[in-house]
């Protein structure tokens, strides 16, 4: 598996270099959001706004409003947790083309709850005009800020920083609305996102051998949503589907499925992973995703509940995953 580092801060300045309407706006996270180098490449569209997210986001509403497009940048929980009044009245009424890159969403940092954007989906999908995206690989973060653009509004990125695996093909790029498919199977659908795709493209493999077959989608546009070949997939698959990720299963994409599937009148079971309405304590990744099942063995476990079966998989016998050293030189986890 391709590791690269620091992609989102090599790929902002490549991609701004001719859009100076373009600026970026760090609440004193500048490298631990990766816009230092954005800042270094092009310091008269940096703005180092403090730690005053509310007075940023107002700000940006403003820089909107003159025809500019701020790129807010610091860790998803200080986004909207801080100034979701500003969002709304300032950036989401008024729908203006404001980019949230919010980093460290879920279980991705050892900072506890403070720390851990876990209802963040389920806050900013729920906003009029709001477009919500989500990154799970490389090649989804230098392509994330195409699919921003094209919104005309404002946007709230998960985004993903540090040392990242390349999990799809550079030609494949993420497309607004477009779901990805990743494996075929009429046993369940599983639908999922973020980090918990890796995750998911590896029990799914391992349960092809075991002669459960899992139709597998990947969903990067949690707003908006609307799917009917999944839930037509779901429709006819025997039993059921399963959502799986990185946020609480309240609000989340469990529940964006669970809506879209009532609205199709889709009379199958779903089967929600994710955060059980739970805050997280801080440990790395690596610990979070299996104490909390958003791990492989989560979902191999799910399914053996469901078929009534044992299939035997362990841990060791998985394809391979990455799990960056917790305080690496790239940040993937540390604050």
């Amino acid at each position: 598996m391709e590791i690269l580092k620091n992609v989102h801060a090599r790929n902002l300045v490549e991609w701004a270099k001719d859009k100076p309407e373009t600026y970026v706006l760090s609440a004193d996270l500048t490298s631990s959001s990766e816009a230092h180098l954005f800042r270094d490449a092009y310091p008269a569209r940096f703005l180092s706004m403090g730690i005053a997210e509310q007075n940023m986001l107002a700000f940006a509403g403003g820089m909107a409003r003159e025809g500019l497009i701020p790129m807010i940048h610091t860790f998803a929980v200080f986004i909207y947790r801080r100034a979701y009044d500003q969002i709304a009245m300032s950036v989401a009424y008024p729908n203006l083309p404001v980019i949230m890159v919010g980093f460290l969403p879920g279980i991705l940092t050892p900072g506890g709850a403070t720390h851990q954007a876990i209802e963040d989906i389920s806050v900013m999908r729920s906003l009029p005009n709001m477009t919500v995206l989500e990154t799970a690989d490389a090649t989804e973060v230098e392509s994330v800020l195409d699919v921003a653009l094209e919104a005309q509004g404002p946007v709230y990125i998960r985004m993903l920083r540090g040392e990242i695996p390349r999990l799809f093909d550079q030609k494949e790029p993420m497309k607004l609305g477009k779901a990805r498919k990743l494996r075929e199977g009429n046993d369940f659908v599983l639908i999922s996102s973020g980090i918990c795709t890796e995750e998911g493209m590896r029990a799914a493999a391992a349960l092809a051998d075991q002669g459960i077959h899992i139709a597998h989608y990947h969903i990067s546009t949690l707003k908006p949503f609307d799917h009917p070949e999944i839930m037509e997939e779901i429709a006819k698959s025997k039993y059921g589907a399963i959502t799986f990720e990185n946020h609480s299963i309240i609000g989340g994409l469990g529940s964006i499925v669970a809506e879209q599937m009532a609205e199709y009148g889709v009379g199958k079971k779903l089967y929600r992973l994710g955060l059980n309405d739970t805050f997280v304590h801080g440990a790395s990744k690596e610990y979070l995703m299996k104490e909390y099942g958003l791990d492989a063995m989560a979902l191999i476990s799910k399914v053996e509940a469901v078929t009534g079966e044992q299939y035997g998989i362990k841990e060791e016998s998985l394809a391979e995953t990455y799990h960056p050293a917790l305080h690496s030189e790239a940040k993937p986890e540390a604050l």
